[in-house]
């Protein structure tokens, strides 16, 4: 039983018992664990109020081979993000964030998953009030993308062939744009041109501003969002902060 001390992001917590505290922690080398933190919920812990959701820090674990629930032994906070408790619409869309790589994270480790997460927490907290909407459609769709469904933008989802310019038809049960021929007689969402170039920017981000969304382009995009997550991410699992992050949006 290893002590292993590795970066680690709280993507969410629940009591045990009267005392302690378990804690889905995502990690760069060992994916996503889940720990104990024995005696978190007494007075005089030594977790205090460390583990808190969304904050990122270094923590020490007991591995435990063949085991689904290992010991936390320390945990030192990084950066405790206390800004997006202070508003609740960042808090929903990190705890969405939180909620798609909890419920979809491959087992193998992959520090790729870390790294944007913790890079699109970071510009939630950073991104001013007018940007907000666009860097939180901007971030899930990051994830999405470090989990290995990003949609097809480039060439028609379902043949690969060139696709039109301007507007364009998006398909979510294909995974993306599709070209005029495959279009057809299709269920699919037309997007015109400036909706178009939206969905482009919100996908291949990567950290750069995106810009205000009008009030019609963020509700619009929110839906095509949460219609690809529910059907090539979470494949029949209920994600409850996805929803509330739309519904409060």
């Amino acid at each position: 039983m290893p002590l292993v001390t590795t970066p680690a992001l709280v993507l969410h917590t629940f009591p045990y018992g009267e005392t302690s505290k378990i804690a889905r922690l995502l990690t760069p080398d060992h994916g996503v664990q889940s720990v104990i933190a024995k005696g978190a919920l007494r007075p005089r812990s030594k977790f205090g109020a460390r583990l808190q959701v969304l904050s990122d820090g270094t923590a020490q674990l007991y591995l435990k081979v063949n085991r689904d629930l290992h010991t936390l032994a320390e945990f030192e906070v990084t950066k405790l993000r206390a800004e997006l408790a202070q508003d609740v619409a960042r808090f929903a869309a990190g705890a969405a964030l939180a909620e798609l790589i909890m419920r979809s994270a491959p087992a193998e480790p992959h520090p790729e998953i870390y790294d944007c997460a913790v890079a699109q927490l970071d510009r939630l907290v950073q991104v001013q009030e007018d940007g907000r909407d666009a860097a939180a459609l901007a971030a899930l769709w990051a994830v999405v993308g470090a989990l290995g469904f990003a949609p097809s933008l480039d060439a028609c989802a379902r043949d690969g062939s060139e696709l039109p310019d301007g507007r364009v038809a998006f398909s979510v049960s294909d995974g993306g744009f599709l070209c005029k021929a495959c279009a057809r007689g299709g269920a699919t969402t037309s997007l015109d041109a400036s909706d178009r170039s939206v969905l482009e920017r919100l996908v291949a981000a990567h950290g750069e501003p995106v810009g205000e969304l009008s009030v019609r382009h963020a509700e619009a995009h929110r839906r095509l969002l949460l219609r690809f997550v529910e059907r090539h991410v979470a494949e029949g699992r209920e994600l409850r902060a996805l929803a509330f992050w739309q519904e409060l949006s």
